[in-house]
C-alpha cells in the first residue's frame, strides 16, 4: 500500500510569492508605505481570487456551488490570518485559533480544538492553567512556520500533558525555555533552538461533558508591558496576511482529486503526515468517495485492544471537513457504537439509513473519508464496499444499533449543542 504525502511547492501557493514588505516579483505593493494601506490590502489579496481558479480541480470548476465554496476556503483563510495580525506578537504571545469550524483549512479533525501562538526563537515561556478533562492535550513546537513559507516541517518537539504535574484540582505549570531556570522545581521542558510557534491539539471524545481547558501563556524573560504597537510592526503583520491567506486556502482543494487519480475512489490508503506537522504516534487512513443519492459505503474495521483515540470524519471535494456541528459526519470512540464481534462498521450515504454509524454527506455528493488510530496497539485499514442505500440492513449484523427519526432529530440537537460547548478561542 503507497504512502500518501502532499507537498506545497511554490507556484501552488500564490502566499508563497505575496505578503513581504515591498514589491515582489508578483508586482504586489509595498504594504509598509505611508498613509492608510487598506487598498494595498486588498490589492494584494486580489489575486488570490484567480489563484483559486486556477487549483479547483478542473471538472469542477463548471459547478457554481462548488466555486462558491472555494470562496469560503479563502474566507477561512482571511479569518485565520486575521488574527495573527491584531494580536500575534512574539514577545507578548497569545494562543489564537488555528483551525476549527470558522476556520475550516488544512482538514481540521471533528473532535481537535486546534490553538496557536507565535513565539520568538530562544524566549522563555510560562504555561500555567486548568488540564480538563478531555482525552488529551498535546502541545506541539514548530517551526518554521508552514503559514509564512507555505512548504510544510515536521514537528521539533510535541508535549503530552499528561506527563505534566497536576494539583488536587487539576492545574498544572509549565515553563519551555532554552534551559532549566535556576532554582525551578517544577515541569520543564527544553525548547528546540528552531521552534518559532507553540500548536496546542486539544481532543475531546465526550463533547459537552468532558471539562474544557483553560490555559495561558506569558514570557518569563520579558517584563514591560506590551505598550503600543509601531506603525512598522503593523503594517509587516497586515503584508503577512495575503500570504498566510493563500496558503490557508490553496494547499488542499486538489487532495480529493489526487486521491481519485490515483485509483484510490470508494477506496482507502494510508496517508503519511509525519513530514506534514502530524503527531508521532498517530496513524491515517483516507480516500476518495463518490455517491449518487440511493448508494451508500459500509466501512469495516476490527478495533484494536489498546488506543487512546480513534475516529473517522467526512470532507468534501475541497478537502473542507464536512461541518461536524451541524451534521454527523463525524464518529470517535466515544460516539460510535462497535458491534458485538468487536467490529466498528459505519454508513457513509447522503439519506439516513436509520443506523447508529451514520456518516452524512451533508449533500456532498463526492468527498473524502479519513480516519485515524492515535497510539493503538494495531493499525487496521478498514474494508469499504458501495451497496445500494435501501439495501444497507442485508449487510449489517442483526444487532446493529438502529435509530428511528425522532431518535436521530433529538441525537442532531444534542450534537449541535454539546459541539458548541467547545471552546473555539
Amino acid at each position: 500500500m503507497g504512502i500518501g504525502a502532499v507537498h506545497l511547492p511554490g507556484d501552488r501557493l500564490l502566499g508563497a510569492a505575496i505578503g513581504k514588505n515591498g514589491v515582489n516579483a508578483k508586482g504586489m505593493p509595498n504594504m509598509a508605505g505611508d498613509g492608510l494601506a487598506w487598498e494595498h490590502l486588498i490589492d494584494a489579496l486580489r489575486p488570490l481570487g484567480e489563484a483559486m481558479r486556477r487549483r479547483v480541480p478542473e471538472r469542477l470548476r463548471g459547478d457554481p456551488q462548488v466555486m462558491a465554496e472555494s470562496m469560503r476556503l479563502l474566507l477561512s483563510g482571511v479569518t485565520r490570518a486575521t488574527h495573527d495580525a491584531l494580536i500575534g506578537d512574539r514577545r507578548h504571545p497569545l494562543f489564537v485559533p488555528e483551525l476549527n469550524i470558522s476556520q475550516n483549512i488544512f482538514q481540521p479533525n471533528a473532535d481537535t480544538i486546534y490553538k496557536a501562538c507565535l513565539i520568538e526563537k530562544g524566549g522563555s515561556y510560562l504555561l500555567k492553567g486548568d488540564r480538563g478533562t478531555v482525552r488529551m492535550i498535546i502541545l506541539a513546537q514548530m517551526g518554521p512556520d508552514t503559514l509564512r513559507t507555505g512548504k510544510h516541517h515536521p514537528l521539533l518537539d510535541q508535549i503530552d500533558f499528561d506527563s505534566l504535574t497536576l494539583d488536587a484540582n487539576g492545574h498544572f505549570e509549565l515553563v519551555i525555555s532554552p534551559a532549566r531556570p535556576a532554582g525551578y522545581a517544577g515541569d520543564w521542558r527544553p525548547l528546540d533552538p528552531q521552534c518559532e510557534k507553540f500548536m496546542v491539539r486539544i481532543v475531546a471524545c465526550d463533547w459537552g461533558v468532558e471539562r474544557e481547558p483553560r490555559f495561558g501563556i506569558a514570557r518569563l524573560d520579558v517584563d514591560e508591558a506590551k505598550g503600543r504597537a509601531s506603525a512598522e510592526s503593523l503594517h509587516h503583520a497586515y503584508g503577512e496576511i495575503p500570504g498566510i491567506v493563500g496558503v490557508c486556502a490553496l494547499a488542499f482543494p486538489t487532495h480529493v482529486e489526487e486521491l481519485r487519480a490515483q485509483g484510490h475512489l470508494n477506496a482507502l490508503k494510508i496517508f503519511d503526515v509525519s513530514q506534514m506537522s502530524g503527531l508521532t504516534g498517530q496513524f491515517y487512513y483516507e480516500g476518495a468517495y463518490e455517491l449518487a443519492d440511493d448508494e451508500a459505503l459500509i466501512t469495516e474495521v476490527k478495533v484494536p485492544d489498546r488506543y487512546r483515540y480513534w475516529s473517522i470524519i467526512l470532507t468534501n471535494a475541497l478537502y473542507e471537513t464536512t461541518d461536524w456541528y451541524n451534521n454527523q459526519s463525524s464518529l470517535n470512540d466515544k460516539q460510535g457504537v462497535v458491534d458485538s464481534d468487536g467490529v466498528f462498521r459505519t454508513v457513509i450515504s447522503a439519506g439516513d439509513p436509520g443506523v447508529h454509524n451514520w456518516l452524512d454527506t451533508a449533500g456532498y455528493p463526492a468527498g473524502a473519508i479519513q480516519g485515524r488510530w492515535f497510539e493503538a496497539s494495531e493499525k487496521p485499514m478498514p474494508s469499504i464496499k458501495k451497496v445500494k442505500l435501501a439495501e444497507v440492513g442485508q449487510h449489517l449484523p442483526a444487532d446493529t444499533k438502529r435509530v428511528s427519526p425522532p431518535e436521530r432529530a433529538t441525537a442532531l440537537r444534542n450534537r449541535r449543542i454539546a459541539a458548541q460547548m467547545r471552546i473555539i478561542w
